[in-house]
């Protein structure tokens, strides 16, 4: 039986959830939604399977679910199929007074069709506690009682469902199946008896015929019955007897990406706002090196690094680079009140650069008036918001730079643990070692930097599998750099950044960019401040790292790039596509679909379409995935610019590969931007 745990608390509506990881009864679907943005975790196991499964109501409408299945016996008495699959589910109606709700849905649409299926289902309440439901199923589910498609009266197409045609790769989109062939009708009902218990009984149509075939699973009856137990937390654990013949078990944990693990507020507390009377007879006399020196420690205290300062009649500009905050505006925050804190009265304006290494990103002017007035507001966060100033940098590289501010040394030292997902011969794989980070910014914008990693617990090296790829072994190879490294030079670069202009950011990186490869790599973005689109071109030559990721090379070299748009959609959503050449020598695209909530938990899935055919990819037939990042504060409650990141992959092949390179502009400038400030300014005043 396969079990999935979950690191959060959460609560979702209250409803059933299949073995499938979806809206449910046991085995089949009903017609109800998660609440929106709401992840679910289910791990669920019946007679010679276990089934994991993620589910992300992306939208109101729509719901996605990523599934890895265990089966034995499938494809014979000693074997075990490791089988990968991907749904989707979009409600077309929602249930009113009088009629149901009815949603679409396409299982195991984007995998080895093994369970790929299609159906309509409708679900109907009566007096809050008791629920309806019925549908018609296509594909696995038109297995008892089927009968021709009713579909056939829009043409003779929709009479047969033809075979797969996926070559046993898998991965790819079928849609010549769907909803062909013969259909048959399922339903069932749910009565929630109190806050706790739920009975669920069902007809389920599926046969199991591939399981049956080889003993993996029985039917004698499509009556499946079930009792469900919903915890304080909102996880849900339900017992079932399947089929006549198998008992089951699922679990479903809720995790409510806007509600953090740990209530917010657990770090120090803001500096109260001094009364102007005090500062003036605080700041009387001083000299401008005390005056600086002061703002330096009070600045230090909130885990803010002072870099430049500058005084111009009645405004004070600086430029702080933020080592504690995971909201920028945070950050501003707690400059804006050291500032009125510690400069004296005539400073009016206070101009605050966001910078990153010594790189102005951008600058917002907040009044010192508006502090004193909007400190105790009810509205402050929006008013302040509003009354702020957001625009490109102020000039500081024309000058102001302390002269203490560079060079600069900094140094990280902990553990990491990766993970490699769905390797046929361990589905799942780990290391675990202690790394250690160095950073050393010379100039302003020019960084030698490098992270050492020693390996203490793995079973990622204990893979024996050799890579089939007819391309270029670019990532396929994992397993060998696994075996054959020990203590590992993760990168070595030197890096510079620089702005070549208004709305422009530059970065140039030379040495070991990744574990894999190292070279030379350019880039250029287009970024106005109040742009919800960016633009960015990046060109890359680099050869491939020897096995040992110490300092030798092979002698395989790439020229790879990529033109970039970036869009902040409306709502929390962020689109990103990558246009050009990966690491195989392959062309294509990725495309790129993030739901980012306010406090940076962020959901997101991607896919590559390269000229490589399905068949040269191989396994899984082209590149995919889901991503996860977590923020530190968000388990914890203190402030941290730490996140917990995750890319989980139905396969790793060499199609589509791109090179993974540190500090992409992107990600560096756009926490201050006017659209992420705007988002994470609730926090200006914490």
């Amino acid at each position: 039986m396969a079990l999935v745990c979950a690191v959060a608390t959460g609560m979702a509506q209250a409803q059933s959830v299949s073995t499938y990881g979806t809206p449910g009864l046991l085995e089949t679907p009903t017609a109800e939604m998660f609440e929106d943005g709401t992840l679910v975790f289910t791990g669920a196991g019946l007679r010679n399977t276990g089934r994991a499964t993620l589910t992300f109501q992306m939208l109101p409408w729509v719901h996605g679910s990523f599934r890895y299945a265990v089966i034995d016996k499938l494809d014979g008495p000693d074997t075990t199929r490791y089988d990968r699959s991907f749904d989707l589910h979009f409600r077309l109606r929602e249930e009113s007074r009088h009629g149901p709700a009815i949603v679409m849905g396409l299982r195991d649409f984007g995998g080895t069709g093994i369970y790929a299926a299609e159906y309509v289902v409708a679900t109907k309440t009566f007096q809050d506690r008791f629920k309806l439901t019925g549908g018609i199923g296509w594909g696995r589910m038109a297995g008892r009682g089927a009968f021709s498609n009713p579909l056939g009266v829009f043409g003779s197409r929709f009479d047969t469902r033809p075979a797969s045609n996926s070559n046993g790769q898998g991965g790819e989109v079928e849609f010549g199946n769907w909803f062909r062939g013969d259909a048959a009708l399922f339903g069932g009902a749910s009565w929630q008896y109190n806050d706790r218990l739920t009975f669920l009984a069902e007809y389920s149509p599926d046969l199991y015929t591939r399981e049956a075939t080889n003993d993996s699973l029985r039917i004698k009856s499509p009556i499946n019955v079930g009792l469900q137990y919903r915890f304080k937390n909102g996880s849900q654990l339900t017992t079932s007897y399947l089929y006549g013949t198998t008992l089951g078990l699922t679990y479903s944990y809720f995790i409510d990406p806007r509600k953090a693990v740990t209530p917010g507020g657990q770090g120090a507390a803001p500096p109260p706002l001094r009364p102007e009377s005090q500062v003036a007879a605080a700041t009387a006399g001083r000299a401008p090196g005390d005056i600086r020196a002061q703002l330096q420690t009070a600045l230090a205290q909130e885990g803010l690094r002072l870099v430049y300062l500058s005084e111009t009649g009645d405004t004070v500009r600086v430029g702080v680079e933020n080592n504690r905050y995971g909201q920028a505006a945070q950050a501003l925050g707690r400059t804006a009140r050291v500032l009125a804190n510690e400069e004296p009265p005539q400073a009016e304006q206070f101009d605050i650069a966001l910078m990153s290494n010594g790189v102005p990103l951008s600058a917002v002017r907040i009044n010192r008036d508006d502090l004193y007035e909007l400190e105790h507001d009810p509205d402050n966060a929006w008013r302040s918001f509003a009354r702020a100033q957001i625009s490109d940098t102020i000039p500081l590289v024309q000058g102001g730079i302390l002269s203490d501010a560079y060079p600069h040394f900094s140094y990280r030292f902990g553990p990491y643990l990766n993970f490699s997902f769905f390797d046929p011969d361990d589905p799942l794989r780990y290391e675990l070692g202690a790394a250690l980070g160095l950073d050393y910014t010379l100039l302003p914008g020019f960084t030698l930097s490098t992270e050492l990693r020693q390996p203490v617990l793995s079973t990622l090296d204990d893979s024996t599998r050799v890579s089939d790829s007819t391309l270029p072994h670019v990532r396929s190879d994992w397993a060998i750099y696994a075996r054959e490294s020990n203590l590992r030079v993760e990168h070595m670069t030197a890096e510079y950044m620089w702005r070549p202009g208004t709305d422009l950011y530059a970065r140039t990186t030379l040495g070991y960019l990744e574990t894999m490869f190292g070279g030379l790599s350019t880039e250029l973005l287009w970024y106005p401040t109040d742009s919800r689109l960016a633009l960015g071109v990046e060109a890359n030559y680099v050869a491939q790292r020897d096995f040992d990721v110490l300092f030798g090379f092979q002698d395989y070299n790439v020229a790879t790039g990529h033109v970039s748009a970036y869009y902040d959609l409306p709502g929390e959503y962020h689109a990103q596509v990558d246009v050009g050449r990966y690491l195989a020598g392959d062309y294509g695209a990725t495309f790129t679909l993030d739901r980012e909530f306010n406090n940076g938990f962020k959901v997101g899935a991607f896919f590559t379409l390269t000229n490589v055919s399905s068949e040269e990819f191989g396994e899984g037939s082209f590149d995919k995935g889901i991503r996860l990042e977590i923020p530190i504060s968000w388990l914890t409650g203190r402030p941290s610019r730490n996140k917990l990141a995750q890319t989980i992959r139905p396969v790793l092949r060499d199609g589509g590969a791109r090179l993974h390179v540190r500090n992409r502009l992107y990600e560096v400038t756009r926490e201050a931007r006017a659209q992420d400030l705007s988002r994470g300014w609730g926090r200006f005043w914490r």
